[in-house]
């Protein structure tokens, strides 16, 4: 194994490469934890070449995490599903967490072990490493490193797609991530913070349509009476929704359209599916709402079990 601020041997496997810019610093993978990706904030206005726009599923966290480090908002970093990243960095680095708040600690090369907080700005010097536990409360936390992940786009973006297969493959134990240049300007705050989730039920705001006059006049009042619980067979794609049937007027089939990220489509079991940030660019099955988008950021830090309302947005 490479040693702190050395350079992995060739065929280290990984999106990285010794020719990609920033090679000088990097991270190495040790553990990915359920789930771990780059994401960045996507590949938007590709719908007309059957891409959509993929990227953070919280994207207002991936943005808090590199302000808080002067990075660009949409510079790549890694999106970790209910913790167990371990990461080692070579080359000092500045790093921000963002997401959901999750224990966090970070072990130097002597073996000093300290905690580091969330929306803050912290160290990981060279040969340190940073390990992530499971978070108390929400889903995603998104690990932002200053200079951003250098790893290769692909059409204009860093972020892996997971249903259509675009960008950087997910990373694995021995992959490395090359750490782009420090952008000019420098941190501002060493804290941000950020107001915490309140118990209960989770209420999200919906606009009705398109396709709400393909359901009975009762079934938009059901959906926004009668909680909703987050199913296990949910992902980046989207979260399928266990509770109260939504009964449909119209039978026939409904030739395919387009999707967004928020849209609550409805397929033949009556519950509905909500889609996230991998969703697909059409879908053949009505929507009779979509979340608002303040508060699809919310509904991509949802766990399976959770309950949660829709409500009619005002206006």
């Amino acid at each position: 194994m490479a040693g702190p601020g050395s350079r992995p041997e060739p065929g280290v496997t990984g999106p990285g490469s010794p020719g990609v810019a920033g090679w000088g610093r990097w991270l190495e993978v040790l553990a990915t934890g359920p789930l771990a990706t780059v994401q960045d904030l996507g590949r938007p206005g590709r719908g007309d070449l059957g891409v959509g726009r993929s990227g953070a599923a919280d994207r207002g966290a991936l943005r808090l995490a590199n302000r808080l480090l002067a990075n660009p908002e949409g510079a790549a970093a890694l999106e970790v599903t209910l913790g167990g990243l371990k990461v080692r960095a070579h080359g000092d680095l500045i790093i921000a967490l963002a997401g959901a708040p999750c224990p966090a600690t970070v072990t130097d090369a002597a073996g000093r072990t300290r905690g580091i907080g969330h929306q803050s700005v912290e160290s990981l010097p060279d040969g340190a490493t940073l390990r992530l536990r499971v978070p108390k409360r929400g889903l995603r936390t998104y690990v932002a490193v200053r200079g951003g992940l250098d790893v290769p786009e692909v059409l204009g973006s860093r972020a892996t797609d997971i249903m259509a297969g675009l960008g950087p493959e997910r990373p694995a134990p021995g992959a490395v991530l090359p750490v782009g240049p420090p952008p000019a300007s420098f941190p501002v705050v060493d804290l941000a913070p950020v107001p915490q989730s309140h118990p209960g039920e989770p209420v999200l705001e919906i606009l009705p349509g398109p396709r709400d006059d393909w359901f009975t006049a009762e079934a938009l009042k059901v959906l926004c009476s009668e909680p909703y619980e987050v199913t296990a067979d949910s992902n980046r794609v989207g979260m399928r929704l266990d509770g109260p049937c939504l009964e449909r007027v119209r039978q026939e089939e409904l030739p395919p359209e387009g999707m967004v990220p928020g849209a609550l489509q409805v397929p033949p079991s009556g519950r509905p599916t909500l889609f996230l940030a991998d969703h697909p660019v059409t879908g053949g099955y009505p929507v009779i709402a979509v979340v608002c988008t303040r508060d699809v950021d919310r509904a991509a830090q949802l766990r399976p079990g959770q309950r949660i309302r829709f409500r009619r947005a005002p206006g």
